[in-house]
């Protein structure tokens, strides 16, 4: 199948620091630029590195070179060494989609099959949406390979159509081939809406227009859980966007929801998914901003049993750690307050420069100033199609707290 005309790569031999050699052996899949102390021709978006070990000069890892990253190099194969080939996809997604399979003999049709770096595949996102695939781009380093891909990814998901989104980033760097992002590259799209399921639970997801590939996947356990709790109880959903917490509450009995988010588009999104769905509850919306939406509930003493706070990342860069803890803490402490007695504060993270153990502390210290008590019932991370195999692929954290 061919989606590219042929782009031809060459090989290219490096040596690196010994600190970054120390990295690599712990499977870490990113080389910085100034990392390189040895590279014996120049290289282009997608040409094969090779790792040699500065002392034996043997085999350490393989990689794709990334001209436009200061990470130059991506790896995709450690230890030992291997053709990169259609095989060699075929086996990566392969033992990417064994690894989902439990996920699948639930009543679930939706799910990530490439995780990035943590799949082997650094910048490059695979989620299926019930038979449409949709593939996102953050690297041009994958064009030379994408009719193996492909290929592959039809093979072992049977999908029937494909659509690639492409980062913003790359489509302002160096050359994409022709591609659009939001463009159905295979098959037939009949509506770029596409209607999915979750637990059992339905959702729908823009391919073309959506945020990402369309839907947050990763939550999809946290969903679950906060519908497991949400029988006869008044549950507050903060940055609901597409209602995911929203919806599976009221499926799972929930007798009043209140999706709040800042976007009115995103309210029409949960709107529509809360529709698809049999509930019995009421379910009503607020457009505001969630620091001025949660004070606004305090000042008119409403109360409710369970609240869910799930902000977007709020560090996205070094610069901006201190003020994303400082939003944690405000948001934790005004949560607390508006949660009934005996009532659940479900309190979630995904900026993976606030670590885990720092995000939970901030969290429970400012339930306690709140002056609330707290029991811990449970804390999660990734969902099982999000594994993690190097510290700076762990972003998702989530504590669920028992108020007094």
């Amino acid at each position: 199948m061919k989606i590219v005309p042929d782009i031809k790569t060459k090989r290219i031999a490096i040596k690196l620091r010994p600190s970054a050699e120390k990295m690599i052996k712990r499977k870490h899949p990113w080389i910085f630029e100034d990392s390189i102390i040895k590279q014996n021709v120049e290289g282009e978006a997608g040409d094969l590195v090779i790792v040699y070990d500065t002392k034996k000069n043997g085999f350490l890892a393989c990689g794709l070179y990334d001209p436009y990253s200061p990470i130059r190099i991506k790896l995709i194969q450690f230890g030992k060494t291997a053709q990169i080939n259609t095989e060699w996809f075929e086996d990566t997604i392969s033992n990417a989609y064994d690894q989902r399979k439990p996920l699948l003999e639930t009543d679930t049709n939706s799910y990530r099959l490439l995780f990035g770096e943590n799949d082997y595949m650094p910048g490059f996102i695979a989620d299926v949406y019930d038979k449409v695939l949709v593939i996102k781009l953050y690297s041009h380093i994958w064009f030379p390979y994408l009719n193996w891909i492909i290929q592959s990814l039809i093979d072992i998901t049977n999908c029937d159509c494909i659509v690639i989104r492409l980062s913003r980033l790359l489509q302002s760097q160096g050359e994409v081939f022709g591609f659009k992002d939001g463009q159905v590259i295979y098959g037939t799209l009949e509506n770029e809406v596409v209607i999915f399921k979750e637990h059992s639970v339905l959702f729908s997801a823009n391919v073309i227009k959506g945020h990402k590939t369309g839907y947050f996947l990763d939550h999809r356990h946290n969903r679950k859980r906060v519908g497991e709790l949400a029988g006869d109880k008044t549950v507050l959903d903060v940055f609901s966007y597409a209602g995911g917490f929203s919806v599976h509450a009221l499926t799972g009995g929930a007798k009043r929801v209140v999706s709040l988010d800042i976007s009115k588009q995103a309210l029409d999104m949960a709107k529509g998914n809360v529709d698809l769905n049999n509930h019995k509850g009421s379910h009503e919306i607020m457009a505001i901003d969630a620091f001025i939406g949660l004070q606004t509930l305090l000042e008119t003493d409403q109360k409710f049993d369970i609240i869910v706070i799930d902000p977007p990342s709020f560090a996205k860069r070094e610069s901006e750690i201190h003020k994303a803890k400082i939003s944690y803490a405000r948001l934790a402490e005004l949560g607390a307050k508006l949660v009934s007695s005996n009532g659940i504060l479900v309190l979630a993270s995904c900026s993976s420069r606030v670590l885990a153990d720092e995000f939970f502390e901030i969290s429970e210290e400012n339930i306690l100033t709140s002056g609330r008590s707290f029991t811990i019932l449970e804390k999660t991370n990734h969902d099982i199609d999000h594994p993690i195999s190097f510290p700076e692929g762990a972003y998702l954290k989530c504590g669920y707290y028992l108020l007094d």
